[in-house]
């Protein structure tokens, strides 16, 4: 799907240069001489390298098309994630490398979908909310009254967040998986 350069946005996976790239930033300019062009930052999928490009305002882009399937979480392995596709019961394999951080977040069962391009799986997307546990987190201070006074606070999983200072050990919360952040507790 072809679209203007200037619809380009942060988290797009664009096909140029007989490759698939991943938007990292993306910036308007409008210089005082000249037509408007955006300057876009991209990071290649297969190839891990990283790509400054600068496209008019007139010119399109391939906007890669990708397929979206619901999935479940099943288990690990040393290298890989593997998940049960509800309808069919097929299962995958997906290596760490292409999840990265966010399987930290999977508990079993945990309804994901994953993101295929010629049929390959290239991202998975978490629900926006999930339930974890507090494992440690500091006391609070006493008098330490300021709103944006938050601690550091490490879940059973192993991500390390910052919590509000109300939160003990042992407490369930809500965590937003787009940005970690704590969002309420249970």
């Amino acid at each position: 799907m072809k679209i203007n350069a200037g619809e380009i946005r942060v988290g797009m996976l664009l096909e140029y240069k007989n490759d698939l790239w991943q938007v990292l930033k993306t910036q308007h300019v409008k210089p005082g001489k000249g037509g408007a062009f955006a300057q876009v930052e991209m990071k290649s999928l297969n190839k891990n390298t990283k790509l400054n490009e600068r496209f008019r305002s007139s010119e399109t882009v391939e906007k890669a098309s990708l397929e979206e399937t619901k999935y479940n979480y099943l288990y690990e392995s040393e290298n890989s994630y593997f998940f049960m596709e509800p309808k069919s019961f097929e299962q995958i394999e997906i290596k760490k490398k292409i999840i990265g951080e966010k399987g930290k977040l999977l508990t079993e069962n945990l309804e994901v979908s994953v993101n295929f391009y010629d049929n390959k799986p290239i991202s998975i997307d978490l629900p926006n909310q999930v339930s974890c546990k507090i494992k440690t987190t500091d006391v609070a201070l006493k008098g330490q009254t300021v709103s944006s006074s938050y601690k550091p606070a490490s879940l059973d999983n192993g991500l390390s967040i910052q919590v509000p200072p109300f939160i003990e050990s042992g407490d369930e919360i809500i965590l937003d998986t787009r940005t970690l952040e704590y969002i309420k507790k249970i």
